[in-house]
C-alpha cells in the first residue's frame, strides 16, 4: 500500500518521458544506446510493429540463452568445470527465462556456471520483466489515446523501464540483501568436512535422473553416508534482486529462497516478498495515472487486494490446522497437541508456517516462481491454493506487466456482461467494447487453460510422462498438473517430487511456456492497437461506473467464475481428493 503510490506515479512519469530528475541524468547514455542501436525514441509504433519488434527481441535473447549454455565448458568464469548443458535442458531453460517463468527442471549450482548465471539468466530477468512492462503500458495507450494508430515504441518502453526502473531498484536491493548474508563473490566452491559423518536415505534414480521404484511399485530407497558437504558460492544476491523484483524466480541455488545463502533472516524474506508484489501492485496506480483518472486503478488494485487477502488466509489456516493423520501415529500426546504445531513438513523454522504460506501466496498469485518453503509439503487445501493462484490466469497482483494487463482483460470481459445484462453496447473508459476486442480477450485468456489442460492430459496418459512422478494417486497428479500450470502461466514454481529433467517435460513444458507468453501478448497488442484507435465516446447515465464497489464486485466475480469453471473438475482429481482422503472420508 505504502509503495503503490509513489511508485506507480514514477513509473508513470518514466514510460511517459516526463523530464523527471533520473530521465534528465540518464539522457545522455540512453541517447547513446539509441544511436548505437539505431533506433529513433520518436517513432511511433502500430500494433503489428510494436509486436513484431518484441517477438524478435525476444527470440534472439533466447538464442543468446540457448548458446551459453551448449559452450560454457570454454567459456570463462566456470570455476567448477561444469559441461555444456544438454539441448533439451538448454532449450527448456531459454524459454524459461525469456518468458519471465524461470522454470528450472535442472539443479542450478551443479550445472550452470557463473557466466551463463550473470549473462544469460540473470540478463533475461531484466530484459523478460521490461518486455512486461512495455505490454502493460501499451495497453494502458490503447485505453487512454483515441482516434491514434500508434501504440508507442517497443524500444524506449523496454530501455526506459530497465535503466530507470529495474536497474536501479535491484542496485539497491542486492546491496540490502548482501547486509542481511546473501553471498555475492566468485570464488570456487568450498568443501569443508563436517564434524560427525551424516546418514541419509534418498530415492535411488537411474542414469537419466529418473526415480526408480521396486518390484512392488514403490520407491527405491539407498541409504547414503558423507563427511564432507561442498557448499556453493557465486554471485548470488545480485541474481536475487532482480528474481524477486522481475517476478521471475529462477533461483542461483536449487532450494530457491528456502536456501540460507539467498534469503537468510527474516528481514530479508520480508524484503524478498514486498519485491515480489512492488511494482506489479504499483502499476495499478500508473494506469489510472496515464487513462487520467487514479480511480480506476484504486479499483483494480481493491479487486487485486481482495482476492490476495482471501487466498492467503486459506492457505494459511489450512497449514496451521496441521496433519489430522499425526493422531494415528500412536506417541503418548493428544491430538490436538500434535495438530497445535500446524504442518511444518518442508517450511524453513526461521520463517515459520506464516512466512511461509505468505511468500507461497505472494509467489504465485504473482508470476514469480520463487519459494522459501517446499509446496509438494504442504496439505491438500494448502497446496490447492498456490495452484489455484496460478489458475486464476496471475492477475492477483500479478506478474511485473503481465498481472496488469490480465486483469484489464478481465474487466473488458466484466464490462461485456454487465453489457449485456442491460442490453446496451458495453464500454470501458469511453471506448466501445465490440467484437474484435471480445475475440482477443478470449484468445488471452482461454490459452491458458487450453495449454494447461491439454498437455496434463498428455502427461497422465503416457509413459514418458508418468516416469517423472515419484507420488502415486491423487498426489502424483497434482504435480504433473502444478507443472503445466505454472508453466502455462510463466510461473516457474514447481510441486517438486517430479523428474522433470528429461526430454520429454523439457519439451512440452518448453513449448508450454512459450506458447502461454506470446499468444496471449499479441491479443493484448492487438486490443491495444484497436483500442487506440477508437473515439473516445462521452459518459451517459447508462454508463457502468468502473471505480466503484459495484464494479470491484463484478471483476473479482468475473475472475473466479472463469478460474473456477474451468478448472475445478481437474482439481477435483488431485488436491481436493487428496483432502477427502486424509480426512478419512
Amino acid at each position: 500500500m505504502l509503495c503503490t503510490r509513489p511508485l506507480g506515479l514514477y513509473l508513470a512519469n518514466v514510460m511517459e518521458g516526463r523530464p523527471i530528475w533520473p530521465l534528465r541524468l540518464g539522457a545522455r547514455l540512453e541517447s547513446r544506446v539509441y544511436r548505437l542501436c539505431g533506433i529513433d525514441p520518436a517513432e511511433q509504433m502500430g500494433w503489428k510493429h510494436y509486436a513484431i519488434a518484441l517477438l524478435v527481441f525476444n527470440a534472439l535473447g533466447g538464442l543468446l540463452v540457448y548458446g551459453l549454455q551448449r559452450l560454457q565448458y570454454w567459456l570463462p568464469l566456470n570455476p567448477e568445470h561444469f559441461p555444456g548443458v544438454a539441448a533439451d535442458s538448454s532449450f527448456n531453460t531459454a524459454v524459461s527465462f525469456i518468458t519471465n517463468t524461470d522454470w528450472q527442471g535442472y539443479t542450478p549450482e551443479s550445472t550452470m556456471s557463473y557466466l551463463t548465471q550473470m549473462a544469460g539468466l540473470a540478463v533475461q530477468n531484466f530484459l523478460s520483466a521490461a518486455t512486461g512492462i512495455a505490454v502493460a503500458v501499451a495497453l494502458i495507450r490503447g485505453l487512454a489515446r483515441h482516434s491514434a494508430k500508434s501504440i508507442g515504441n517497443f524500444w524506449a518502453d523496454i530501455t526506459r523501464s530497465t535503466f530507470y526502473v529495474l536497474l536501479p531498484l535491484a542496485f539497491v536491493l542486492a546491496l540490502v540483501l548482501v547486509s542481511q548474508g546473501v553471498i555475492q563473490n566468485f570464488s570456487a566452491y568450498k568443501s569443508v568436512t563436517m564434524l560427525q559423518p551424516v546418514t541419509y536415505r534418498q530415492q535411488k534414480t537411474d542414469a537419466a535422473g529418473n526415480p526408480v521404484e521396486d518390484a512392488a511399485g514403490h520407491p527405491a530407497m539407498e541409504s547414503v553416508t558423507t563427511q564432507v558437504q561442498t557448499l556453493p558460492m557465486g554471485p548470488i544476491a545480485s541474481q536475487e534482486a532482480i528474481k524477486e523484483l522481475g517476478t521471475n524466480g529462477g533461483g542461483f541455488l536449487n532450494a530457491n529462497s528456502a536456501h540460507p545463502y539467498e534469503n537468510p533472516t527474516w528481514l530479508s524474506n520480508f524484503l524478498e516478498m514486498l519485491a515480489i508484489v512492488a511494482i506489479p501492485a504499483s502499476l495499478t496506480y500508473t494506469f489510472g495515472r496515464m487513462v487520467g483518472d487514479t480511480r480506476q486503478g484504486w479499483a483494480v488494485f481493491g479487486a487485486m487486494a481482495i482476492l490476495f487477502v482471501g487466498l492467503f488466509a486459506l492457505c494459511n489456516g489450512s497449514e496451521q490446522l496441521g496433519n489430522p493423520r499425526l493422531a494415528a501415529l500412536g506417541v503418548d500426546q493428544a491430538p490436538s497437541a500434535l495438530q497445535a504445531g500446524g504442518n511444518m513438513e518442508g517450511k524453513e523454522a526461521r520463517f515459520g508456517i506464516a512466512g511461509s504460506t505468505l511468500f507461497a501466496t505472494v509467489a504465485t498469485v504473482t508470476s514469480c516462481g520463487a519459494v522459501n518453503s517446499m509446496h509438494d509439503s504442504y496439505t491438500p487445501l494448502g497446496g490447492l491454493v498456490p495452484l489455484f493462484d496460478m489458475m486464476l490466469g496471475e492477475v492477483v497482483f500479478g506478474g511485473v506487466g503481465t498481472g496488469l494487463y490480465s486483469m484489464l482483460i478481465f474487466a473488458i470481459v466484466g464490462v461485456f456482461i454487465a453489457g449485456l445484462m442491460i442490453g446496451r453496447t458495453p464500454e470501458y473508459l469511453g471506448k466501445k467494447i465490440e467484437a474484435f476486442e471480445m475475440k482477443m480477450s478470449a484468445v488471452a485468456i482461454l490459452v491458458m487453460p487450453l495449454l494447461v489442460l491439454l498437455g496434463t492430459a498428455i502427461a497422465v496418459s503416457t509413459a514418458a510422462g508418468r516416469a517423472g512422478v515419484a507420488n502415486p494417486g491423487a498426489h502424483g497428479f497434482s504435480e504433473i498438473l502444478y507443472a503445466f500450470t505454472s508453466a502455462g502461466n510463466n510461473n516457474g514454481s514447481a510441486f517438486a517430487g517430479i523428474a522433470a529433467d528429461s526430454v520429454f517435460y523439457n519439451t512440452a513444458l518448453g513449448l508450454c511456456m512459450w506458447l502461454g507468453r506470446y499468444w496471449p501478448i499479441i491479443a493484448v497488442l492487438a486490443m491495444a492497437g484497436s483500442l487506440a484507435a477508437k473515439k473516445r465516446i462521452p459518459v451517459t447515465a447508462g454508463t457502468l461506473p468502473t471505480h466503484g464497489p459495484t464494479f470491484i464486485i463484478l471483476l473479482i466475480g468475473t475472475v473466479l467464475l472463469v478460474g473456477a469453471l474451468t478448472f475445478v473438475p481437474a482439481l477435483a482429481l488431485g488436491p481436493l481428493v487428496e483432502h477427502l482422503m486424509l480426512r478419512g472420508r
